[in-house]
């Protein structure tokens, strides 16, 4: 039970991720991008000549296979990435560019996001919410087991 005047945590980790969600969709909106585009060029970007099924499976827990071909359709279509072969993916000359400064601009997000948090306190929040995900994710199987 929380705290007398303390709002539980499942508040607070719903308010941040809608929060982080909402202001992440209008920084990449600010570049023509979706989540899901980032991503597909971040695969892209480290990958440098990708292959489309590299894509796919590196951000199949991510979105489904249609979202991520429509995603590298719309990124075709838009000059940030071209085929330099059948059925492979790299950063057009001018995506590059574009992609250093949406990175630019998502780098300074993140910055902001946690001003005033230390590294210990954002460290100590992430193991905290790890160990809650493993808590939770085993009670739900062990949950699913109890009446059998």
């Amino acid at each position: 039970m929380a705290p007398h005047g303390m709002k539980p945590i499942g508040y607070w980790l719903n308010r941040t991720d809608q929060a982080l969600t909402r202001a992440m969709d209008g920084v990449l909106a600010e570049h023509g991008l979706t989540r899901t585009a980032w991503q597909v060029l971040n695969v892209v970007r480290a990958g440098r000549d990708t292959a489309d099924d590299e894509v796919l499976s590196v951000l199949a827990a991510n979105a489904d296979a249609s979202a991520l071909r429509a995603a590298v359709r719309v990124l075709l279509d838009d000059g940030w990435v071209s085929r330099p072969a059948p059925g492979r993916l790299t950063l057009a000359p001018e995506g590059n560019r574009r992609l250093a400064a949406a990175a630019e601009r998502v780098d300074a997000f993140r910055a902001v996001s946690v001003a005033g948090i230390s590294r210990d306190e954002y460290r100590t929040a992430v193991l905290v919410l790890e160990r809650m995900t493993r808590n939770v994710e085993g009670l739900g199987a062990v949950a699913g087991h109890a009446g059998h």
